[in-house]
């Protein structure tokens, strides 16, 4: 129960070691999360994104077949699929059809290896589709934080031309800039971002992390920097503050990380809309009394 002493609640919470490991990832998680979200949405990727993970249900279940961590699988899943999605290109014209049919066969191989699983397939379909962030180790801590900082070195190096074909691929195509290549980079690196974020919220709630806070700084922000730490920050808040929520309520973590995100989203969304409608109104009204002032 909350004391309403805001302090010692903290202290209670991170008196328990699981709750810091808990913390520690998901802070890792929101900040890979926020960066290569951003690019994700700026290059329109996002169906891109929601496969991958249903391809790392399929991989981490393989894994836990075999006797292997299921993270590993995870990983080794996303991260090949992201370099076969990558190099089908940004403007091949059957490419979503292609993900998509892929994407329904890994969920089939998935609820095939679970079924192959003899430890227990509901504990462990529970944990690969919606998170289980109070249940990591600190092993799982430090391995998330190497594959973490590998994902953001990656973005950093691609960062100016991944920018440039983001906008224009023609353009930077034509400019020498390889963008085929930057595109089987760059999904290889968001297999990366997702197979460390399914830890947190599941395959099935990925877009809370990968996509809405991203969504959410493309609309708000001046420019890629700043849309590049707003989402961060909007990561980082909803990560945080849905752990602190749910550490005193009976209720799951990934229900109120992705509660707070859309709240955020639909916030934001609304304010727009709303400005937007004031503009139109007074672009309206000066208009009329314009054509009022006009001689007939």
């Amino acid at each position: 129960m909350f004391s309403w002493n805001l302090f010692a609640d903290i202290g209670q919470m991170l008196s328990y070691q699981f709750m810091v490991s808990a913390f520690e990832v998901g802070g890792i998680v929101a900040v890979v999360a926020g960066v290569v979200g951003y690019f994700v949405i700026l290059r329109r990727t996002a169906f891109s994104a929601h496969a991958l993970s249903h391809i790392g249900f399929a991989g981490a279940a393989g894994a836990a077949v075999i006797g292997v961590q299921p993270i590993v699988g995870l990983i080794v899943s996303c991260v090949c699929a992201g370099g076969v999605i990558g190099g089908l290109g940004q403007r091949l014209r059957d490419r979503d059809t292609v993900i998509g049919i892929v994407l329904a066969f890994a969920l089939g191989l998935g609820v095939l290896f679970l079924s192959l699983y003899k430890g227990g397939n509901a504990g462990l379909a529970v944990s690969i589709l919606f998170g289980e962030i109070l249940g990591v180790t600190s092993d799982q801590v430090v391995l998330t934080l190497v594959i973490g900082v590998v994902a953001l070195v990656l973005v950093a190096v691609m960062y100016r031309p991944l920018l440039f074909a983001s906008v224009d691929a023609d353009v930077a195509e034509a400019r020498g800039v390889p963008v085929r290549l930057l595109s089987i980079a760059f999904v290889t690196t968001v297999g990366l971002a997702v197979a460390v974020s399914v830890q947190v919220v599941g395959v099935l709630l990925i877009f809370a992390l990968l996509v809405t806070p991203a969504a959410i700084a493309e609309r708000v922000a001046h420019s890629p920097l700043q849309a590049l730490v707003i989402g961060v920050l909007i990561a980082l808040a909803s990560t945080w503050i849905g752990l602190f929520i749910a550490y005193f309520t009976p209720y799951p973590v990934s229900f109120f990380i992705t509660a707070i995100s859309f709240g955020a989203y639909a916030v934001v969304r609304l304010v727009k809309w709303a400005a937007e409608r004031r503009s139109r109104e007074a672009s309206g009204a000066i208009d009329e009394g314009l054509q009022r002032g006009v001689p007939g």
